[in-house]
């Protein structure tokens, strides 16, 4: 577990990541990070965009069930 403090910046809270956080997220400054809450209401942070990873997915699927076709369109 990393802990980490809420600051307030102007009219925002600010949330300040470690060096060993953006490091576990593969990210760095500049980056942008995508936060999803969970059913049982916690937050999750990510580095990359999940509704991508999702349709990459389906695509891969769709890609698999029609490899002939494809095959002959290309």
């Amino acid at each position: 577990m990393i802990e980490t403090r809420i600051r307030k910046v102007g009219n925002s809270a600010v949330m300040t990541l470690t060096a060993e956080m953006l490091a576990i997220l593969d990210a760095k400054e500049g980056d942008t990070l995508f936060v999803v809450r969970g059913d049982d209401g916690s937050l999750k942070v990510l580095a990359h965009d999940p509704t991508l990873a999702d349709a990459l997915a389906a695509a891969e699927v769709v890609m698999d069930e029609n490899r002939d076709l494809l095959q002959a369109l290309a």
